[in-house]
């Protein structure tokens, strides 16, 4: 009796730290993450096309992810898209005002994330500033058609 008694709980204990890691798993898919505001700071940038970005998409510099995309707006005064980065907070006063912001895919169709390159300018940009220097996403179907017209036309 006692035996199978232990068996019960080494299964229960096994079952318990498989769904323990299921959850770890899609918490860390999902590109949730549990850091309070103190921890980070934001930036905007603008953008003609944004492509398929959502939020909650990485943001990298060096391939190297050191924040999230925190919301995606229509800036109503020049029709494009704005989007507010949230950043480590260990990279405030760090950035050159001349940064880059470029919507980049991973991979041929894969997700797209925010690039981000650094300039020489000595100024940096603080939180709340604006990356003037954006390069707007690719859309593959654009290409596709640009690559089709010019067919047709020749």
């Amino acid at each position: 009796m006692k035996r199978s008694k232990m068996m019960e709980l080494g299964v229960g204990l096994f079952m318990l730290a498989g769904i323990l890691g299921l959850v770890f798993l899609g918490l860390r898919v999902s590109g949730l993450t549990f850091t309070s505001p103190g921890e980070s700071f934001r930036l905007e940038a603008n953008f003609a096309n944004i492509g398929s970005l959502k939020p909650r998409a990485r943001v990298t510099m060096a391939g190297v992810t050191v924040g999230r995309v925190a919301a995606i707006e229509l800036d109503t005064e020049w029709y494009d898209a704005r989007v507010i980065l949230e950043l480590d907070a260990r990279l405030e006063n760090q950035l050159s005002r001349d940064t880059t912001a470029a919507i980049l895919t991973a991979g041929l169709l894969g997700e797209q994330y925010v690039g981000l390159s650094v300039g020489g300018d000595p100024e940096t940009l603080a939180s709340g500033d604006i990356i003037h220097d954006t390069q707007s996403a690719v859309v593959l179907e654009e290409l596709i058609q640009q690559f089709v017209s010019n067919m047709v036309s020749n």
